[in-house]
């Protein structure tokens, strides 16, 4: 029995340090990828829709990136749901600030599923003007040649859509901190794995760029209305319809700020238990990821078969020094300076890995999730339920600002 379990602990932890191999590989070679990454001419007309719920951190700063791009012609349309939201004035000083850009805020109330963003966006979406519609949160910031790289891609007709990673910028404690790790050194890493060994078939929500056209044929936003990961689904029904999904060699900045440990706890507990609910095979596999934790089963395998120290003591080290290594990989390839404030911090390393290995064994205890202080129950095919207690308001009047 001890041997088996020896065998089985150090053959997941031999496929765990394999994993932080190959993710550092991904990473130095996506660097290079995004230094030649070619850019559109800007004059193919986009509609950017920005779903905004409330004062994000450096909310203001986050949508004036979007108004300085250099890009031909585009139109901005922000959209909340509430004529009481507090972003309201932002968004009015934005509009301000930027009079010669094709600017809009939408008012709307209207409510198409348990998706309160999709409900927003496919509000927002009624009033765009082109028919490439450029899909972003309202944490994200972009560098000015952002949407020239997301548009590249459309240039090839079977390109029906296109979406980009994004990194994780700490505002905040230690809190903040280690929910950034989690996007850049498990999230990033991870994703940036099946390229090259299969074709994109699924978008991330950072940006979400799509035909119109392509977005009609596959069923609208009335499709996503009900899935939790509205990205995934959006890109599961783009490949669907027949067309091409291209990852764009270009990364985008997450500001992040969590205000407590439990917070951090529960956006992570509701991203595990949306991938467990569309790829519950990979996930499951994902577990490989999780080195620091490998490195301990290791090490208590070889200390039950009584073997040398260095036996113990050795997989917690090696898997120490390729958690930094590929810490060090990607605040120096893909993080960027946009920001600032996303210095290395390779002593929360330990910690970190800890933290994904609990989130990891608490997603399969439960289908609940909070999102913006909503709680929903998750269904085996990342349906939405909502909770009894949301009890939200259905009106279905509008009012545009």
């Amino acid at each position: 029995m001890t041997e088996t379990f020896l065998f089985i602990a150090y053959g997941l932890f031999a496929c765990s340090v394999g994993y932080a191999v190959f993710a550092t590989v991904r990473v130095l070679i996506f660097r290079r990828r995004i230094a030649a990454a070619p850019l559109a001419d800007g004059l193919t007309p986009v509609t950017v829709v920005k779903p905004v719920c409330g004062l994000e951190t450096e909310l203001l700063e986050n949508l004036r990136s979007f108004c300085t791009q250099d890009y031909g012609g585009y139109q901005i349309l922000f959209g909340v749901r509430s004529a009481l939201d507090p972003a309201i004035p932002v968004i009015r000083q934005v509009i301000g600030e930027f009079p010669d850009r094709d600017i809009e805020l939408i008012v709307s109330d209207r409510i198409i599923g348990t998706n309160y963003k999709i409900s927003n966006v496919s509000n927002i979406a009624e009033r765009a003007k082109y028919d490439i519609l450029v899909i972003s949160d309202s944490d994200m910031r972009v560098e000015p040649h952002y949407l020239k790289a997301v548009v590249a891609p459309f240039s090839d007709d079977r390109v029906g859509a296109s979406t980009c990673l994004y990194s994780g910028h700490p505002r905040g404690g230690t809190a903040s901190r280690l929910a950034a790790m989690f996007v850049n050194d498990w999230f990033l890493p991870s994703a940036l794995i099946p390229q090259g060994l299969a074709e994109q078939k699924y978008c991330f929500g950072a940006t979400m760029a799509v035909r119109q056209s392509v977005l009609d044929r596959a069923g609208g936003f009335q499709a996503l209305a009900n899935y939790l990961a509205d990205d995934y689904m959006l890109g599961k029904f783009v490949w669907e319809s027949g067309c091409r999904i291209a990852l764009v060699p270009h990364v985008v900045a997450n500001v992040m700020h969590e205000t407590s440990w439990f917070a951090a706890y529960q956006h992570e507990l509701r991203w595990a238990r949306t991938i467990r609910s569309v790829q519950p095979v990979g996930y499951g596999l994902s577990a490989v990821t999780e080195t620091v934790p490998m490195s301990f089963l290791a090490a208590t395998a070889a200390w039950m078969a009584a073997l040398p120290m260095l036996w113990i003591v050795g997989p917690v080290a090696l898997a120490l020094g390729m958690r930094i290594l590929l810490h060090y990989a990607v605040a120096h390839s893909l993080t960027g300076s946009l920001t600032g404030g996303n210095a290395p911090t390779p002593w929360l390393i330990p910690i970190r890995d800890m933290l994904s290995l609990a989130v990891r064994i608490s997603s399969y205890f439960g289908r609940r999730v909070m999102w913006r202080e909503n709680a929903f129950t998750v269904m085996d095919d990342n349906r939405m339920q909502e909770a009894p207690e949301n009890a939200p308001a259905r009106s279905v009047s509008s009012q545009r600002a």
